[in-house]
C-alpha cells in the first residue's frame, strides 16, 4: 500500500530552531531518502515553496477566480511530503517518526486510494 507522509511546519516554530537544528532537519532528510531507498519504500518525494508564492482557483458558474496566497489563512502550512510504498500502516507511522521535521511538528499519514493501472 502506498501512503503520502505528509510534513507541516509552523513557522514560529522553524524560527525558533538554531542553525544546527535546521541543519539537522536538513541533513536528517538525506538520512531518512537512503533509509527507505536501501529498504525499496522509496516512491518519491518533493518540497514545496512557502504558501505565500501558491494561488487558488474557484469555478463558480462556470466563472474562474484566482486568488493569490494560501487556500486558508494557519498557523502550520503543508510543505512538503514523501510517498513510500508500505507493507503496513504500522511501517508508514514508522517510517514518518523518522522524518527529522517530527521532532518539531505534525507528520499526517494517509493512504493512497489506487484507481487501478496507473498507480504514482
Amino acid at each position: 500500500m502506498k501512503y503520502m507522509l505528509l510534513i507541516y511546519m509552523n513557522p514560529t516554530t522553524w524560527d525558533s530552531l538554531t542553525d544546527e537544528q535546521r541543519n539537522g532537519v536538513f541533513s536528517g532528510h538525506g538520512e531518512f531518502q537512503k533509509i527507505v531507498k536501501e529498504s525499496g519504500e522509496f516512491v518519491g518525494t518533493e518540497a514545496l515553496t512557502d504558501p505565500s508564492t501558491s494561488a487558488v482557483v474557484r469555478v463558480r458558474d462556470g466563472v474562474p477566480a484566482v486568488t493569490d496566497g494560501p487556500y486558508v489563512e494557519a498557523k502550520e502550512f503543508f510543505c512538503g511530503y514523501y510517498i513510500v510504498d508500505c507493507e503496513t500502516r504500522e511501517r508508514a507511522l514508522e517510517l514518518a517518526a523518522l522524518i527529522p521535521d517530527a521532532q518539531y511538528t505534525g507528520m499526517e499519514v494517509r493512504p493512497i486510494m489506487s484507481h487501478g493501472g496507473d498507480d504514482i
